[in-house]
């Protein structure tokens, strides 16, 4: 089954947003849920006065530093441990307690070589709340090619995922669990996939700590 994603999918990935960006860049990196065929729009807000100049934003933090300010909704994510190439975190946006394990590509290749795009990472959530576990998100650093499909490669295991603008979620929901096993197993996680300008790009992850991070989160949220 593809499912399009919904606010509980896109709630996790604002939070792992907040690990690389500053808070005035948020709603640039976040993938808005797609409405249903029968959800009508929504009225158009009332003209608003131009805001106050806003003071200088914080500095963008170093890979894999967790912001000091604030986070939207007062979501600050904690961080549980750091695992060799892995973080486990929680957070509790609007009072739902989520905790997740994050890592960044250790390289990444774009072709044709050289073309811009914001720092890519991969999560694996847990959502007691929604009974959710280990749900596998990806935000790849640019907008995927419409209609496009990426994938991961575990070894000779390969799974697809399902892109909406920069995000990124497995395709058939049974193959998530046999990601979650791949991955506890394997050494090196690899994502491919095509941007919207039509470049194609390889992110290379290393599996080093992610069987510890996901142990921690499970003990942090059980269902």
């Amino acid at each position: 089954m593809i499912w399009p994603p919904n606010l509980n999918r896109v709630v996790p990935l604002l939070i792992a947003g907040l690990l690389a960006f500053p808070a005035g860049a948020l709603a640039q990196q976040q993938p808005a849920p797609k409405p249903r065929p029968d959800q009508k729009p929504a009225a158009k807000p009332a003209e608003q006065k131009p805001a106050a100049k806003p003071a200088a934003q914080t500095p963008k933090p170093a890979q894999g530093a967790v912001p000091t300010t604030p986070a939207v909704g007062g979501a600050q994510p904690t961080l549980l441990g750091q695992f060799a190439d892995w973080g486990a975190y929680t957070a509790s946006p609007g009072g739902r307690k989520v905790c997740f394990a994050l890592a960044r590509p250790g390289s990444s290749q774009t072709s044709p070589a050289g073309r811009p795009r914001d720092p890519a990472h991969i999560f694996i959530s847990t959502r007691p709340a929604d009974q959710v576990k280990d749900e596998v998100s990806l935000i790849i650093g640019y907008t995927f090619k419409d209609k496009s499909n990426a994938t991961i490669e575990v070894g000779s295991t390969k799974f697809n995922l399902y892109t909406e603008k920069d995000g990124a979620w497995i395709s058939n929901a049974p193959d998530e669990t046999r990601l979650i096993e791949a991955m506890r197993r394997g050494s090196e996680l690899v994502v491919k996939g095509t941007s919207a300008r039509g470049t194609q790009t390889t992110d290379n992850f290393s599996l080093k700590g992610i069987g510890q991070a996901l142990d921690r989160v499970a003990q942090e949220c059980r269902e």
